[in-house]
């Protein structure tokens, strides 16, 4: 089946935040964010007289505390500011081409404080982000190191990796549209979860919250819920008494939305001489930026639990410490710690086989998991798998043997054009976070199904694969899917973590079989029979044996009346996810440019429902891995700054995917799915990584942190 979504977006261009014209936003004023321009500093006052339209700072807002303790971000800043782009004040005007104007003349006078920049410097604890609370240090988790595991290796290897910062770059910025009606605030908002931002609005204004997710141009984790800055918007429109709209810029968008990974990693990996790993250690730290996200609780808790990898490693130790910094705050960022762990353990892999003077495959070969359910040592279960076949399949289909030979003949024609292959292998947990989800569906007159879900899809393809499943199981052709708006269903959870389809599809898959036991009594009645002799064929409802007999159409049945059924379902344990990735580059050694030559890929979900949104979500995590190990890096001058531009990857620097499907179900729920919307994301990044130091191996080259960009590689080969 065709996505669903896709001929709106292209025809149309969508209907964005930006695009919502509902009456109520009728004489709305626009606002604009004052920030700041220092990444630390003391605010010894707030001069907005000589702005032609109202500025609302910290001192004028009656809210609650955005949170509990001292480590927490107010909605504006009003002592302290820790990080350039920190929300200072709120400028409203009616005229948004004068707005810039207005907010520019907004005087803030800051007193420098110094700036922690690095977790090295976080670490050291010199200079505190919140001095009361004696450490920048905001979370351990994890568990203690004892170095016995490695008292037996033969060999053992350490070295300090780094997982750099990266921006989320979505083609849509952030923004939102505020209205107050009959004492309720309406609010227009792209999120992944209109529930949860609903929820955190309104404890904070004290009122009741409606919130409406239109299409959303991208997210990768970083438009989870509402930001501050909404809060304040809606308390802004309600003072006001007037509609407010904000949409952010997109140099304001890099220093001001939410950053991803940012970990400094210390792997070690110990063994025999003949492949077999014994222990594995990863100490990692986190820059969870000026104020505890995500970065502080999920990315340390998934990097831990996922640090084993693929592997039966005996003794796995992993430690990650959260850390405040003066930079924008960190939060989940597609793969959300389960891209580091994997990167790490990746890392290790091949850092062991070069010490050893083995192929890496042959390694991950010796040490895969082979039988399952299996506990790991941080305790992650995995449901099931098939590691072995995932490897050989991506090697047979990348011509692995060829490609080594070619390497091989290159090197001792003394090319300067190197050949470099990577292995990145990966196990994800999937619909991991957040609880259940909630499902609505409906079947009405003219026997139209209508789903209303509590997962909030902004580019996945859900809908699509909803309707799939809806039409299916019922037999009907016209499947209407709504979502995004905190009014359709009353509970919900959103979309992220590769949940959607675990979570939402089974709520709408129970809601469906709710349906069908109502309309089964119900056809039973009007067809004058026992409910067990009625059955459901083709979308028509007949007396069963009776097949020529009168039948219902959906149509008839709810003629007079809907059927509809409501699910919350939670009735599901994560899933693990699986992979291996092949990456084939190609290095010129006298100027370091690296060029993709190839990407082959077998990524295992579990039970698929729709191949082509599948195919779309790999392409899209593929990009995403593809550019951390080769574009992107998010970097800050010592004063707190950023010095230099965050690189998205486009279509010239990626090879055609070369995607290969296999299907180990789970029982872990009733569509025996998995999460695949990470999943490229994940495996691509270690492959082109180890890809690339691969290509330099003969050079005396046995690391290169990411991005592997042409200065690094010239810098490491000379």
């Amino acid at each position: 089946m065709a996505r669903i979504e896709d001929w709106a977006l292209i025809t149309s261009g969508g209907r964005y935040v930006e695009d919502v014209r509902d009456p109520a936003l009728a004489g709305c004023r626009y606002g604009a964010f004052v920030r700041s321009p220092v990444a630390h500093a003391r605010i010894t006052g707030i001069d907005g007289s000589a702005c032609r339209a109202d500025v609302f700072t910290a001192a004028d807002l009656d809210l609650p505390p955005a949170g509990r303790g001292p480590v927490v971000q107010p909605w504006l800043a009003r002592d302290v500011v820790r990080y350039v782009g920190e929300p200072v004040a709120l400028v409203v005007a009616d005229d948004r081409h004068r707005l810039a104007d207005a907010a520019a003349v907004v005087r803030v006078g800051y007193e420098p404080l110094e700036p922690v920049i690095g977790v090295e410097q976080a670490l050291a604890g010199e200079v505190l982000l919140f001095p009361e609370t004696g450490s920048n240090v905001v979370r351990v988790h994890g568990t203690s190191f004892d170095g016995a595991g490695f008292e037996g290796c033969e060999v053992v290897v350490t070295r300090t990796i780094v997982n750099q910062r990266l921006a989320p770059l979505p083609l849509e910025v952030r923004g939102a549209a505020c209205v107050w009606l009959a004492g309720r605030l309406v609010v227009w908002l792209p999120t992944q979860n209109a529930h949860a931002a609903r929820d955190l609005i309104a404890a904070a204004l004290g009122a009741p919250v409606r919130v409406i997710t239109p299409d959303v141009g991208g997210a990768f984790g970083a438009k989870m819920g509402a930001d501050p800055e909404v809060v304040v918007l809606g308390w802004a429109a309600r003072r006001l008494g007037r509609p407010i709209r904000w949409t952010e810029t997109r140099s304001e968008n890099l220093v001001a939305m939410t950053h991803g990974r940012g970990q400094r990693q210390t792997i070690t990996i110990g063994g025999r001489r003949d492949g077999t790993v014994l222990a594995f250690r990863l100490d990692a730290v986190q820059d969870a930026g000026a104020y505890p996200r995500s970065a502080a609780k999920l990315l340390p808790k998934f990097t831990c639990l996922m640090a084993a990898g693929a592997y039966r490693i005996p003794v796995v130790e992993a430690r990650v410490r959260a850390v405040l910094t003066n930079t924008t705050p960190v939060a989940s960022y597609r793969g959300a710690g389960r891209p580091e762990a994997t990167a790490a353990i990746e890392r290790a892999m091949d850092l062991f086989a070069a010490r050893i003077g083995m192929d890496p495959v042959a390694v991950r070969r010796i040490n895969f998991i082979r039988s399952f359910p299996y506990t790991t040592p941080t305790g992650a279960c995995y449901d099931s798998g098939d590691y072995h076949t995932a490897l050989d399949r991506v090697l047979a289909a990348g011509g692995y043997r060829e490609l080594r030979a070619e390497q091989e003949r290159r090197r001792a024609a003394g090319d300067v054009v190197a050949l470099g292959l990577g292995i990145g292998c990966y196990v994800e947990v999937t619909g991991g976070g957040g609880v259940g989800e909630g499902a609505r569906v409906v079947v009405g007159r003219g026997g139209v199904a209508t789903v209303h879900t509590g997962s909030s899809p902004h580019g996945q393809g859900l809908a699509s694969t909803l309707t799939m499943l809806v039409s299916h199981r019922l037999g009907v052709d016209q499947v209407i899917v709504r979502h995004g708006d905190t009014d359709l269903i009353a509970r919900g959870t959103g979309t992220f973590g590769s949940r959607s389809l675990q979570y939402g599809g089974s709520a709408v898959s129970r809601a469906v079989d709710l349906v069908v036991d109502r309309a089964r009594d119900r056809a039973a009645d009007m067809l004058e029979t026992a409910a067990g002799d009625v059955e459901l064929t083709a979308g028509v409802w007949r007396v069963r044996g009776a097949p020529s007999s009168r039948g219902l159409t959906w149509a008839e049945l709810c003629s007079a009346e809907e059927l509809a059924a409501d699910v919350w379902f939670d009735d599901a344990e994560p899933t693990y996810s699986f992979g291996a990735h092949l990456s084939v580059v190609e290095v010129d050694t006298e100027t370091g440019r690296v060029v993709l030559r190839r990407m082959v890929a077998v990524d295992d979900a579990g039970r698929v429902i729709n191949p082509e949104t599948c195919v779309g979500q790999r392409h899209g995590g593929l990009a995403q891995g593809i550019a951390q190990a080769l574009f992107e890096e998010v970097r800050h001058h010592p004063d707190g700054s950023l010095v230099d531009g965050c690189w998205g990857v486009g279509a010239s620097e990626l090879p055609d995917f070369e995607l290969l499907d296999m299907a180990t179900p789970t029982t872990r729920n009733p569509l025996g799915v998995k999460g695949i919307g990470e999943s490229g994301t994940i495996g691509s990044a270690p492959a082109v990584q180890n890809a690339v130091i691969d290509a330099l191996s003969h050079l005396g080259v046995d690391h290169l942190d990411m991005p592997a960009s042409p200065m690094r590689v010239w810098q490491a080969i000379s």
